[in-house]
């Protein structure tokens, strides 16, 4: 049965990821190529945008110029972290009144703009609201459509098998740091510690450890005046998902530092965090959480953690840490991620027009089938299966051992 769509509404949020001005682009591309009279609108700042009646109209002009938005990262219409769910935090925020239900004042804004559609591009967070607001607008006998798109460079979110912008930010750290590695000239006996984002899910850091590792492979070197692979390559790998045994470990690092002079690792900023917390709340001290009431990494400093626990094992002189998850979570689509998104924007039209709720992706528990997922079944921190082969294939090369996989719960 086909749904009577006039006006659709499109909103991005959480973090960002090299997809969502593609996503706008392509999703603004195929309304106007199979249905050009709906009308659409864009929510400035995601749900904050929606809860204050702000958006944006897609001209003529905006429709004509849609393969702009492939060309760019970011959001033009800007994201922000607001759950509709936390009441408190609206509130607190100015984005709804004393008394008021954020997803209330939501759902009849959709109504007065004459939204019969909701696109949100977003992670699991995004996803989780947008599954919350199509129950309440189901349960409150709204007819408005709720399609979603999976967005997240961790790729963690269950059931989808492959989450937009993920592959391009694997691309996007890998280039990053074959310019950073190059700092162990800079001093004798380097340490270098390369956080790749990732909160509960290590895919990132490892997908980017594996295009750095192409990378290098590629690359020419002469040896005999320092300029080695050896210098430049993946030393150790630590992610959320995998025990780690510190003094054994520097014990295997230490002697690639004796060898070579410097030593490269790749950390996922949510590696070891439990242990971390522990340590700090043990000292009496608060650790910050956001909305959703994640620990805020950027307090928490994954990186500086390991840079103390590794440097005097192994008599590092100096260490430096880099981060690249704002460089590469910027940045454009990239051909494989532009592909995906493309496809998935194409089924999210098809979905809205069949009045399907849920989120589009390749559902990995119905045969890897592009679909809308229903939101029940949506939830984050998909933990990395670190038995995955490719990364199995790095770990031998780079001579690391697997180790102890951690019981990952979500």
């Amino acid at each position: 049965m086909k749904k009577s769509v006039k006006k659709v509404g499109i909103l991005t949020a959480g973090g960002l990821a090299p997809c969502l001005s593609a996503a706008i682009g392509y999703l603004i591309e195929t309304y106007t190529r199979q249905a050009p009279k709906v009308e659409i609108i864009c929510y400035v700042n995601g749900y904050m945008g929606l809860l204050q009646g702000k958006s944006l109209k897609v001209t003529p002009a905006v429709r004509r110029n849609w393969k702009a938005f492939v060309e760019h990262g970011g959001s033009p219409i800007g994201n922000s972290r607001v759950k509709l769910t936390n009441v408190k935090d609206c509130v607190k925020r100015g984005l709804v009144k004393e008394g008021q239900d954020p997803q209330k004042v939501a759902a009849d804004q959709l109504v007065k703009d004459g939204v019969d559609v909701l696109h949100t591009i977003g992670g699991d967070d995004t996803n989780t609201a947008a599954a919350e607001l199509a129950k309440f607008l189901r349960n409150n006998q709204y007819n408005l459509t709720v399609v979603g798109l999976p967005k997240t460079i961790d790729n963690d979110v269950v059931p989808i098998h492959q989450s937009l912008g993920a592959w391009t930010a694997a691309e996007e750290g890998a280039e990053y740091f074959s310019n950073v590695v190059a700092e162990h000239n800079a001093n004798p006996r380097m340490l270098i510690i390369h956080e790749v984002m990732g909160r509960n899910c290590g895919w990132l850091t490892a997908a980017t450890a594996v295009d750095y590792h192409k990378l290098i492979a590629k690359m020419p070197f002469v040896p005999e005046l320092g300029l080695s692979q050896q210098r430049r390559e993946v030393h150790g790998i630590y992610i959320p998902e995998m025990a780690l045994d510190i003094k054994a470990e520097a014990a295997r690092l230490r002697k690639i530092m004796d060898q070579y002079d410097c030593v490269n690792l790749f950390i996922s900023e949510g590696a070891c965090v439990p242990s971390i917390v522990a340590e700090l709340e043990s000292r009496g001290e608060e650790v910050p959480r956001d909305a959703f009431g994640h620990v805020r990494l950027d307090k928490v400093n994954v990186g500086s953690w390991f840079s103390k626990q590794f440097a005097e094992l192994l008599g590092a002189e100096k260490t430096l840490v880099q981060k690249s998850g704002y460089y590469s979570r910027a940045a454009a689509a990239n051909a494989a991620d532009r592909k995906l998104i493309k496809r998935c924007a194409v089924k999210a039209v098809q979905c809205a027009f069949a009045g399907q709720g849920g989120v589009v992706g390749e559902d990995e528990e119905r045969g890897n089938q592009l679909r809308a997922i229903e939101f029940e079944r949506i939830k984050g921190g998909k933990p990395f299966d670190i038995k995955s082969k490719w990364f199995v294939k790095l770990l031998k090369e780079i001579g690391q051992p697997l180790g102890q996989a951690l019981e990952v719960k979500h």
